[in-house]
């Protein structure tokens, strides 16, 4: 999946499935993962928001599972 870079202290970058409404994030630290079932209204809202992390911390996490494409050891 392609990702965009975004400026936040936690993200390094966002990316978005329309068709399996999957969103990826890349954290600073270099994990990645995806979370499942995200509209595209709330992709689109993190991206708008003041702080992303707070977003993916307060509206993503909470209600969609996540899987992981890439944990850091």
């Amino acid at each position: 999946m392609r990702r965009a870079h975004v400026q936040s202290s936690s993200v390094r970058s966002v990316g978005y499935d329309l068709d399996h409404r999957v969103l990826e994030i890349e954290y600073v630290g270099g994990g990645v993962y995806d979370y499942l079932d995200v509209p595209p209204e709330e992709a689109l809202a993190l991206l708008e928001s003041d702080s992303i992390g707070r977003y993916l911390n307060g509206v993503v996490k909470p209600h969609h599972r996540c899987r992981v494409v890439h944990r850091v050891a």
